[in-house]
């Protein structure tokens, strides 16, 4: 095994193991992940992981919900344009295909995993009143017979749907005509979705 390198000061160890673990456990989930693996990726040794996190479950949970915040909120959400934001968080979600595993195998691995999930709730309850609010504003502007959790709830998995199911798990590559034509589907079926319901 490689000799772990100088730390510059006591953050740089904890941070590097993070950034390797992230990537081991995007890559493997919690079951295929292996604490050598991490320790090699991030220059310590596998005393170091037990010390600061106590364990891979723990490193795992770590990882998780330090890095869930960067797929639900790197994004900023736009009430009044619901196209828009889909469009800006499925270019997110296939740039960035690793937050993705993590949020499925703490999915799959980890569903009661707390921090998480309060991340999660928060998150989504912000996005669900700012929803409520434009569509009790303007309601020409977005649909208001639909409830604003409801809504919110298409308008994702329109854009996660469309990432997973097209040609295999995140296997849009970014940048392709692939990718273009799916992002444009995703604005055209958001844009349905958000539309006022036509009056009777």
């Amino acid at each position: 095994m490689p000799t772990p390198r100088a730390d510059v000061g006591r953050a740089a160890t904890p941070t590097r193991i993070l950034e390797a673990a992230a990537e081991e456990f995007a890559r493997y989930g919690l079951a295929g992940a292996r604490v050598d693996r991490i320790a090699e990726g991030a220059s310590a040794n596998k005393q170091r992981i037990y010390a600061y996190f106590g364990g891979k479950e723990a490193l795992f949970d770590q990882v998780v919900s330090a890095r869930i915040l960067d797929l639900l909120d790197a994004v900023p959400f736009t009430a009044d344009d619901l196209p828009g934001y889909a469009v800006r968080l499925f270019d997110f979600t296939v740039g960035h295909p690793e937050l993705v595993r993590l949020l499925l195998w703490h999915t799959l691995e980890r569903p009661g995993l707390l921090g998480a999930l309060e991340r999660s709730a928060t998150s989504s309850a912000a996005k669900v009143e700012a929803l409520r609010d434009v569509q009790a504003r303007h309601p020409g502007r977005i649909d208001a017979t639909v409830p604003a959790d409801r809504l919110l709830g298409q308008v994702l998995a329109v854009v996660h749907g469309s990432v997973l199911t097209v040609g295999g798990i995140l296997a849009v590559p970014e940048g392709t005509e692939a990718a273009d034509d799916v992002r444009a589907d995703v604005r055209r079926a958001v844009t349905r979705i958000a539309a006022p319901a036509p009056s009777a």
